[in-house]
């Protein structure tokens, strides 16, 4: 099922609900003023963070892939992917539901500027979506039971679309995808680093998205991944330092921007009725 371009009147209701952030009447020229001192800040404290959590003191490995085998919970989601992919499958039944991916996330602007990436969330930076989370309670379950989660959410890329090449900010987080939906003829995978792979159904991978990567799904169907975040377990004390500067990067402007803008669509979907749905 790929979703299709939208009209105006499929989403206006939740796209004016979740525009641009701008600050309210009630915000003080003091508050806009940290607010924009914490934002070019932000490039700074990711640069000391390197620095303070170094790759010898991660307890797994820091190359492009990670085997998750070594996670105890990875075979246990592993074990009931089928029970994810059919709460996907119910959640895609009504697509025009979901949003696209920065219409919540705008730092992915520079990555996609179509409606081919859809994104459905569940957790961000550990706020739990209590609207996807009661639709998907398999899944719930699941990700309760991943220690270190911070955040997980359905991507959904329909058919024809690419991610560039690009990084993540901070080695301190693991990424880790669940192939639910794989296109079964044509090229659909990922590079991460020079090492490239290809997707499977219901088998996990995992990798450093500090290194430069890139997604792709040049198939005529869609792709869609549990797409995970998880906290990197490191010796002590950088398990400290880890986890104080994974709580700051949450309580950070950017990330609460992205959790208002999904709690705003969210709501906006909830008032609606009637609403058109994509086509798929």
């Amino acid at each position: 099922m790929a979703a299709t371009k939208a009209t105006a009147t499929n989403l206006g209701m939740a796209n004016k609900a979740v525009s641009g952030w701008r600050p309210s009447r009630s915000t003080t020229k003091v508050q806009q003023a940290l607010q924009f001192t914490w934002l070019v800040s932000i490039p700074w404290l990711l640069t000391v963070a390197e620095l303070c959590v170094p790759r010898r003191f991660s307890q797994v490995e820091t190359t492009p892939f990670i085997d998750p085998r070594q996670f105890e919970w990875h075979e246990l989601v592993t074990s009931e992917w089928t029970k994810v992919q059919s709460e996907l499958k119910a959640v895609l039944s009504a697509v025009d539901k979901i949003p696209i991916h920065q219409e919540i996330v705008e730092e992915a602007k520079p990555l996609t500027d179509d409606d081919k990436w859809l994104s459905y969330f569940f957790y961000v930076y550990g706020q739990r979506f209590e609207k996807q989370c009661s639709e998907c309670p398999d899944t719930a379950r699941l990700l309760q039971k991943i220690p270190g989660m911070k955040t997980a959410f359905f991507s959904i890329l329909s058919p024809g679309k690419r991610l560039p090449p690009h990084r993540g900010p901070y080695r301190g987080v693991m990424r880790y995808h669940l192939p639910l939906l794989v296109p079964r003829h044509g090229p659909c995978g990922i590079r991460v680093g020079d090492q490239t792979a290809t997707f499977e159904e219901g088998v996990g991978i995992m990798f450093d998205d500090t290194y430069e990567h890139e997604a792709w799904n040049d198939t005529k169907e869609t792709r869609v991944v549990l797409f995970l975040d998880i906290t990197r377990p490191m010796k002590f004390p950088f398990n400290i330092i880890n986890s104080a500067i994974i709580t700051v990067i949450g309580w950070s402007p950017t990330v609460r921007k992205t959790r208002n803008k999904q709690a705003a669509w969210d709501r906006a979907i909830e008032n609606s009725t009637n609403t058109p749905r994509r086509q798929s």
